[in-house]
């Protein structure tokens, strides 16, 4: 048995519906005055109306902060913190995509600790305690209810995370229900993203393990087959409450066995570019796949198998090749776009942008294919 290490989130809550007990939850917590954190898309639409009026039925004192915004500066994180602190906050709730959650974690961990944000970018290096955390998603993608980590966009427009276990929440709940309206092209990024998020994690060189191999396969098993009907119609709960139980079991691999250079090549695009960050990963996964095949030719080969059981008398490198060709036929079915060049961005940018994913290398470390500049180049060329 290989040794390794395993860590996730003490509580898991999946109940259609489950978003109407937050405030008996928080409660639990021996939260009394809880700061929730959203975005105004949320509020506008009344997808949270009905888990915030429970809330505040269960009588605690509530602060609502909706000025989340995609790919979170760090400006906008201060400000939550601020207000948590205002209000004196003594429980956060984080309800909706990844922007979101990242950003309650933060606010959890800097309300009660005077350590600055820019002493914490890295793995390790948070310290003190933190308010008790429930994180609630409203997409099928980031799995960030279950992650230690929080991704932010500094002032260079540059992508850091905080990597700590202290940013594991103490609840997290999925309510199918509050992802029904969700609009088809991002259902589509965000599970597509999940999709990699599984990826990775089962070819993850570093931190793989026998764990993590086991929900990788669950989470890609769950969201290949339930994704193509979450785009086109996206109104059964069934459907969408296995969205997100494939993301959260994605997001438990890949805490535990890091993602690497599909993550690592997104990056850029997402801080330069401000485009979504399911869709960054899109764009860059089928040549990444392509690129690290000769590396993981007998893992792709088992995952193929994993999705598609008529390949159990394949070869590994059939397997393989039909895993990669089923990845790139899937994305090439979803409502977004499909290259670089789509999205407006103009191929003399690709060495920058492959200078600053050779930046990233506390994920290119965990491919399992070493990346160096040209390679990283080479990929952003063959999507573009």
């Amino acid at each position: 048995m290989p040794q390794f290490t395993f860590e996730t989130v003490p509580r898991i809550v999946c109940e259609q519906g489950g978003s109407l007990r937050l405030g008996e939850i928080a409660c639990e917590l021996g939260i009394s005055r809880v700061f929730v954190v959203t975005d105004r898309g949320l509020v506008k639409a009344g997808v949270i109306d009905d888990a915030l009026a429970a809330i505040e039925a269960s009588g605690l004192k509530l602060s609502l902060f909706s000025d989340v915004v995609a790919d979170p500066p760090e400006a906008s994180v201060l400000a939550a913190v601020a207000a948590a602190r205002d209000v004196a906050a003594d429980g956060v709730i984080g309800i909706g995509g990844g922007s979101s959650l990242d950003t309650a974690k933060l606010v959890a961990l800097l309300a009660c600790t005077a350590q600055p944000l820019a002493e914490i970018y890295g793995i390790g290096l948070a310290r003190g305690g933190r308010l008790p955390l429930i994180q609630v998603p409203t997409t099928a993608g980031t799995g960030s209810e279950v992650t230690p980590i929080s991704i932010l966009t500094t002032p260079t427009n540059e992508k850091k995370g905080v990597v700590s276990p202290l940013l594991y929440p103490d609840v997290a709940l999925l309510d199918g229900r509050l992802t029904l309206g969700l609009p088809a092209p991002i259902t589509a990024m965000t599970g597509v993203d999940a999709m990699v998020h599984a990826i990775e994690a089962y070819t993850s060189r570093l931190k793989k393990n026998p764990l993590s191999d086991a929900l990788a396969i669950k989470a890609l098993q769950l969201l290949h087959a339930n994704i193509g009907a979450a785009v086109s119609a996206g109104s059964d709960p069934t459907v969408r409450e296995n969205m997100l139980l494939g993301s959260l079991f994605a997001g438990m691999a890949f805490a535990n066995a890091p993602v690497a250079a599909v993550h690592a090549l997104a990056y850029p695009l997402g801080g330069q570019f401000h485009l979504p960050h399911g869709l960054t990963n899109s764009l860059v996964l089928g040549p990444v796949l392509e690129f690290n095949r000769s590396a993981a030719t007998e893992l792709y080969a088992e995952l193929g198998r994993a999705i598609l059981p008529g390949l159990h008398a394949a070869s590994d490198a059939a397997a393989a090749t039909t895993f990669i060709d089923t990845l790139r036929a899937l994305v090439a079915a979803m409502p977004y776009a499909q290259r670089l060049r789509d999205v407006g961005i103009d191929e003399t940018a690709l060495p920058g942008l492959a200078r600053d994913a050779m930046n990233v290398q506390r994920l290119l470390v965990n491919n399992p294919r070493e990346v160096a500049y040209a390679d990283a180049l080479a990929i952003y060329r063959a999507a573009w």
